[in-house]
């Protein structure tokens, strides 16, 4: 295929675009820094620079497109959630993708699919229960956030293109996300759970992140929002205690609610929160995990299998 990728640089981004190369799609990359761009060996990559807001000269690569991925928006751990903060996480991701909607409207040939990023987020705290695609969005900053991009990219729909909204839960690998900040911790004898324990944690191994882009690349009965996270749900407790285990670390030192609270604001809701997402489209479309449960996902992570 001919795929058009934004935010094709960062966490997922990287591996992604190597995993579409590899599996012989050319692909089409925005990015507002070309000259810092590494081409994945042997691709069919080219880059087009954008500025993640307006439908630029690059809009005609997405005339044409066989599909369209849209991964742009500002880390979410990146900073402290100041004002300015929130607006920027806010604005990058509302403006990335009403540039790519934009694009497809002038588009004489349009792409027959967006997949557009997301997060587990949109659905706020929930304490019990499984949370499935069908479930309400939450009251929080992310939830609102995650409901405003979303509805930026349905505008698509309406122009026959099949739009697929990735609810994604915390990604695992250890070059980067929530773990390579675990790690250290672990390693120093000091690891444990965060806030009570007790707190679902939605993970998934990037791997499967990046095997579920391209499944529901080519599966045309999926769209609508799709939970990107592992068939087997665990609390922050019980991923502390695999970590360590898998470390040959104990799990002994949890960090208080106050103490994340105090050191990174608002933010720590992220951490002290969540929701036992269940795949529950992905599973009915027949997609195999390649890391259906966590102790082999850490242990490949960490290198023992």
């Amino acid at each position: 295929m001919n795929i058009v990728v934004s935010g094709g640089t960062g966490f997922i981004g990287n591996a992604l675009l190597k995993r579409l190369v590899e599996s012989g799609h050319r692909v089409t990359l925005l990015t507002r820094n070309p000259d810092a761009v590494k081409h994945p060996p042997g691709g069919r990559v080219d880059v087009e620079r954008w500025d993640g807001k307006t439908a630029g000269s690059w809009a005609q690569c997405v005339d044409g497109a066989d599909a369209v991925m849209n991964m742009a928006g500002e880390p979410i751990a990146a900073k402290r959630w100041t004002d300015t903060q929130k607006t920027r996480i806010l604005n990058s991701r509302l403006d990335a993708t009403r540039a790519i909607v934009a694009a497809i409207q002038k588009a004489e040939q349009k792409p027959s699919v967006l997949v557009n990023a997301s997060a587990v987020g949109y659905y706020g705290h929930v304490e019990s229960g499984d949370v499935t695609e069908s479930h309400p969005k939450g009251v929080d900053f992310l939830a609102d956030t995650c409901a405003r991009w979303e509805e930026e990219v349905t505008k698509a729909e309406p122009l026959g293109v099949r739009v697929v909204r990735l609810r994604t839960g915390i990604v695992l690998e250890k070059d980067g996300g929530a773990l390579k900040k675990m790690l250290l911790p672990f390693k120093l004898f000091v690891g444990g759970s965060l806030g009570s324990g007790h707190q679902w944690f939605p993970w998934v191994h990037r791997d499967d992140v990046v095997g579920i882009i391209l499944f529901v690349l080519e599966h045309a009965d999926l769209s609508g929002p799709v939970n990107v996270a592992a068939p087997e749900p665990v609390t922050m407790k019980q991923f502390c205690k695999a970590l360590g285990a898998v470390m040959g670390r104990p799990s002994w030192a949890p960090v208080p609610a106050f103490v994340l609270r105090v050191t990174l604001g608002e933010m720590s809701d992220m951490l002290l929160t969540g929701q036992r997402v269940v795949p529950q489209k992905l599973q009915e479309a027949g997609y195999s995990f390649r890391y259906p449960r966590l102790d082999e996902a850490l242990a490949a992570i960490v290198g023992k299998r």
